[in-house]
């Protein structure tokens, strides 16, 4: 591998991340807002490291005798596309000769997101789990995705609904699913989208394309669940996570429903009892 593809900063850390192998927790909580770390790391006993470049904003420390790390990743699956590549290099790769490690591991990884609801079912201020995701926008079609078996998925969307795009849809950990899963949070399908206002079939000056999509995926019951909430990172969190072999969940704060044309009134408090959440079951 050569230099222009894993590219190292002056101390040897990551490019965009700034982290070397010693400052990353296996446990590692990634969060669009870099200001949402802060809001993580509060409850921690005590802190280790912290990094910030650009958007992504690193720190290490303990919360209750467990190590943890709380990564920003900024908005978006080109984002997640860094943060994943460089967070798997940090642990299954030589950083020095850019050599696969012989012994590989794998790192549990739990978004903490925004999200919006497109079913009456789920309420603003709620929790949703994501079972499954769905790339609407196609972004991992970039990598190879020959070992991933999403036969059954396009065999139900070809059959049940008028829906031109190819789509891939991916799976979370069942080991962290279990560890996440309560009778406090709802669960679904989150649909993955390239933006936040056209691919989300939002119209403000521009006419979106995908709205006629997208009113066809709400329709989506697989493996009985229903699609459920739209944001930005999710499938390409478990996709690559399935890819390099890493556990992945995603935990959204519902803070809109696009059916009933509501938004939340308190997003802070709801954004923070989801830490307080998902800290509560690691």
């Amino acid at each position: 591998m050569d230099r222009s593809e894993l590219i190292l900063n002056k101390d040897g850390s990551v490019y965009h991340l700034k982290l070397k192998p010693e400052n990353l927790s296996s446990t590692v909580i990634l969060v669009g807002d870099p200001f949402r770390v802060d809001k993580v790391t509060k409850h921690f006993n005590n802190i280790e490291f912290k990094t910030q470049n650009r958007e992504f904003k690193s720190v290490t420390g303990v919360y209750k005798s467990k190590r943890i790390t709380v990564v920003s990743t900024g908005i978006g699956s080109s984002n997640i596309d860094i943060v994943l590549n460089e967070l798997d290099a940090l642990v299954n790769l030589n950083l020095e000769t850019g050599e696969v490690l012989s012994s590989r591991k794998s790192l549990n990884l739990i978004r903490i997101g925004t999200s919006g609801a497109i079913q009456n079912d789920v309420p603003v201020d709620s929790f949703l789990l994501s079972k499954m995701a769905i790339d609407i926008d196609g972004f991992m079609l970039n990598y190879d995705l020959s070992n991933i078996d999403n036969k059954s998925f396009t065999n139900y969307i070809s059959e049940k609904h008028q829906i031109q795009d190819h789509l891939y849809c991916y799976d979370c950990s069942s080991e962290l699913y279990d560890k996440f899963n309560s009778n406090d949070i709802n669960r679904g399908i989150t649909i993955t989208c390239g933006g936040f206002y056209g691919s989300q079939g939002r119209s403000i000056r521009l006419n979106a394309s995908h709205k006629n999509n997208l009113s066809e995926i709400k329709k989506i019951k697989y493996k009985n669940y229903n699609a459920t909430n739209l944001e930005m990172e999710t499938a390409i969190i478990y996709a690559m996570s399935e890819l390099l072999g890493h556990n992945a969940i995603s935990l959204n704060a519902i803070l809109a429903n696009r059916n009933l044309e509501e938004y939340s009134v308190k997003p802070e408090n709801t954004v923070e009892n989801l830490i307080e959440y998902t800290l509560s079951k690691l």
